[in-house]
This record gives structure tokens, sequence and C-alpha cells, in this order.
């Protein structure tokens, strides 16, 4: 009895939080829920990454060149005329992705460190001038989705309510996805390449397969991510391959937690909310315009005070409990 109630504990506030996302849309306004699922796309395009960085240790400054190909495959493999079927489009756009991922990882994973990080940003910006110099998708003016995907037993996926709910269920299928595979003898395997690759590779493990196929994977997850993105604002533009698109979702994972699937969802929440918050005209005026240097300034706060993200605090406040004097951990 006593060995279930930490896990009671500590399943109640996901719980709670899952409840509040399936509810939200009832409550909420048109700004609201484009807002939520703009983070709801960004949180499965951070938990993409968490699998390379926080798992498997392949710090990549490129992730967002599978964002943009997800989003240009969605447009391009649409037709003409008439909307297009999710059931065949997504799987489609997510071969495409793993595809281009699996050419991508099989040279960039031959290296290490800072020269994989150079790596993997040059392979991004190179998907970024293939799009933008070209007439492959619109150039620099982008490409506009002739009509929203259709669904099965769904309405149409124009109306927000009905997007918002199919961006949550790729959430949590991604979520889940991921458990599985952390708990799983694969997702130990990648832990260990973590923590000592030259150890794992001497133990008999193909290092390089292993990490070949996290990067695929991951590559195919941020595609899902470009899809919806796609999907969403009916248009894409080069900007979704962008260098700074990378960066930001490594800023997610740091300021939910590095390691942590959970903390790369509340990062992304984070991080849209606070770019939102410092670009609202409301809240500050004219210095809305300059919101770049608020931005920047939270997160170097939040880094500084918080080196283990927002998923550290709770760890952090246990053990200052545990500290105090009378209290019995």
């Amino acid at each position: 009895m006593s060995s279930t109630a930490p896990e009671a504990r500590a399943a109640w506030p996901v719980i709670a939080a899952a409840i509040a996302i399936v509810a939200f849309p009832l409550f909420g306004g048109r700004f609201a829920i484009d807002l939520a699922t703009s983070i709801i796309v960004s949180a499965i395009f951070a938990l993409s990454l968490a699998l390379l960085v926080g798992e498997t240790g392949l710090v990549s400054f490129g992730h967002a060149a599978f964002l943009g190909i997800g989003a240009y495959a969605t447009a391009l493999l649409a037709p003409k005329a008439g909307a297009p079927s999710l059931v065949w489009l997504a799987p489609a756009v997510v071969s495409v992705t793993a595809a281009c991922a699996l050419v991508i990882g099989a040279l960039a994973i031959r290296t290490r460190g800072v020269y994989f990080i150079m790596v993997t940003l040059a392979f991004s910006q190179m998907a970024y001038y293939v799009f933008h110099d070209t007439g492959i998708g619109g150039g620099s003016d982008g490409i506009y989705i002739n009509a929203r995907p259709t669904l099965p037993f769904v309405a149409s996926l124009g109306d927000g309510r009905t997007f918002y709910y199919v961006a949550v269920a790729c959430l949590f299928a991604t979520f889940l996805l991921l458990t599985a595979i952390k708990r799983a003898r694969f997702g130990h395997a990648l832990a260990g390449i973590r923590v000592n690759e030259a150890r794992m590779r001497a133990a008999g493990f193909p290092t390089y397969a292993y990490k070949l196929a996290a990067f695929t994977l991951a590559g195919a997850l941020a595609g899902v991510a470009g899809l919806l993105w796609a999907v969403k604002d009916g248009f894409v533009n080069p900007e979704l391959l962008a260098w700074h698109q990378s960066g930001a979702v490594l800023l997610m994972l740091i300021i939910g937690g590095l390691g942590s699937l959970r903390g790369a969802v509340v990062g992304a929440l984070a991080f849209i909310l606070m770019k939102e918050a410092f670009q609202s005209e409301a809240l500050f005026g004219a210095f809305a315009r300059h919101w770049q240097l608020p931005l920047g300034l939270a997160i170097i706060a939040l880094v500084a005070t918080m080196p283990r993200g927002l998923m550290g605090l709770r760890e952090s406040w246990r053990a200052r409990r545990r500290t105090r004097p009378g209290v019995v951990a």
C-alpha cells in the first residue's frame, strides 16, 4: 500500500494535465485554441529532439531541417485539386522525412561533439537554401496548401477545435511511443551510448546503428510536427528550416530539463508562452517590438537559476525539504 502511494502522487499531476488539455477547447476562445495548438505542435517537435539530445547525447543544431521537410512534403504531396486524405498523406510525409533523416544521419553520425553539431547545422542550411533559392517550394514566398486534409469520421481539419484534438492525439501518441522506447532495451542502449559509447561498443553493441536509428526516428517525429504545422497554417515558408528554429527547440529542452520527456513538453509550453507574452503590446506597449531582448534575458535568468530546468525544481524542493531539521524523508 505504501509502495503505491508515491506512484499515485506522481501520477495525479499528469492526469490533471491531461484532463485540462482535453477540456481546454470547451472554454478557450479562437486565439487561445490557436496558441494552445502551436504549443502542442512545438511540444511534439521538442520531443523528437529529446530522443537525440536527452536520450542519446547527440546535440543537433539542424533539427529544423526535418520540421521544414515534413511541412514542405505535406504541401507538395497534396493534390492541386481536392482535399487529400490524412490516412495516406501522413505516412507519406513521415516516410519522406525519415528517408532524409536516414541519409543525413548516415553521414553526420560519423562525426562527434562539436563537429556533429556543425555538420547537422550545415545540412539544415543546405535544406533551407534548396527551398529558399529554388522554385521547388515557391522560393522565398513559400507555398500554400490548397485544401486541408480530411480524416475519416472526423469533421474538417480546418475547424480549430477539431484540429486541436488531432494535434493532442499526435502529442499523446508521440509521448507514449518515446516512453515505451525509453523503457525498452533500445532505450537502455541509447542511454548507455550517452554515458559511455566506447564501453557500449566494447560490450558488443553496434553503436553506429543505434544512433542512426535514433536519428532517423527523431527526424520522422519532427516530420509529424512539420505536417501539423503546415495543416494548421495552410502555408509553408523556408523560415521553418532556419537555424533559429533549431536553436529555439534546443532552448525548449534546456528550459524544461534535459533527459526528461515531460521536460520537453513543459519547456515548449514555457518558451511559447514567454515569447507570446513579450510580443504582447497589451503588456509591454511599444517595447513589445523588441521582444527578443527580454526573452533572451529571461532565458539567461532561467538557465542561471535552474540549471536542471523547470523539471529540476521538484527534485530541488525535495532535497531542501530533506535537509530541514525535524523533517523525516
